[in-house]
């Protein structure tokens, strides 16, 4: 067999991961003993799996999380009101698929930003796309789009995406115009797609952040009557870390 060509071939066919694997297979001397469909399902298979990961690496660098979270890493132990059942009913991603929401409120340090961070990674690993923005700083950008021409380009990249976060919700005040925003990105993500609202703010308060009492019922009508609610409650995680590590540092 000429190995060199047929490298280059599958490499030139962008098939690099059968390429991988075959170079592997020579280099294990008990490879004879499987048949020929043998070892090239396996580099099929070997093949499917890179293409995935690259998949789900570019997945994950247009989702431009804020914290490398995952579902795995969520620490129950403190007393914050987190529902273990409901997280792993979570991660499963049918919420995703039946277009829910998930609201998650609290105080600040108890975690929110992680949980839809983690929710988010494993949002790409089922293979949707996801979305981590800032609410106010997404508000400020629409107004830039507007203003130079790009405001129907980012609505409708907002729109397509499969799970959008919405950190901060309730951090600063809106304008008439920014509250008009939200009600666009919200109404073209009803029912077709999900969102993910972080915020201080108890949800019985949004209605009066939001103060323009129409275009708050029209927002909260498209956000919060299809939604799974987390409210967390406790000390921040934050003071928690700070002391185990001054612990450690005493031990």
């Amino acid at each position: 067999m000429l190995l060199h060509p047929t490298l280059e071939r599958l490499q030139q066919l962008r098939l690099s991961g059968m390429a991988n694997a075959l170079h592997e297979q020579l280099q294990q001397p008990d490879i004879a003993t499987l048949s020929f469909e043998e070892r090239l399902g396996l580099l099929l298979d070997r093949e499917a799996t890179e293409r995935e990961n690259r998949r789900l690496q570019t997945r994950l660098k247009q989702a431009k999380l804020r914290q490398n979270a995952a579902v795995e890493d969520i620490d129950y132990r403190a007393p914050r009101g987190l529902d273990k059942i409901l997280m792993t009913r979570l991660a499963t991603g049918q919420w995703i698929s039946e277009h829910l929401n998930v609201l998650i409120t609290g105080p600040t340090g108890v975690g929110k930003s992680y949980l839809a961070c983690a929710l988010a990674n494993q949002a790409c690993r089922l293979g949707y796309s996801a979305r981590y923005r800032r609410l106010p700083r997404l508000l400020e950008e629409l107004g830039i789009a507007r203003a130079d021409g790009r405001y129907s380009k980012l609505l409708a990249e907002l729109a397509k995406t499969d799970l959008l976060i919405l950190d901060d919700w309730g951090l600063t005040p809106m304008n008439n115009e920014q509250r008009r925003d939200l009600l666009e990105i919200l109404d073209d993500r009803c029912r077709t797609r999900s969102t993910l609202v972080t915020s201080q703010l108890p949800l019985e308060h949004w209605h009066e952040y939001l103060a323009d009492p129409t275009l708050a019922d029209a927002i909260l009508d498209r956000l919060v009557h299809a939604a799974y609610t987390l409210t967390l409650r406790g000390d921040s995680m934050r003071k928690r870390t700070s002391t185990l590590t001054a612990e450690a540092v005493t031990q």
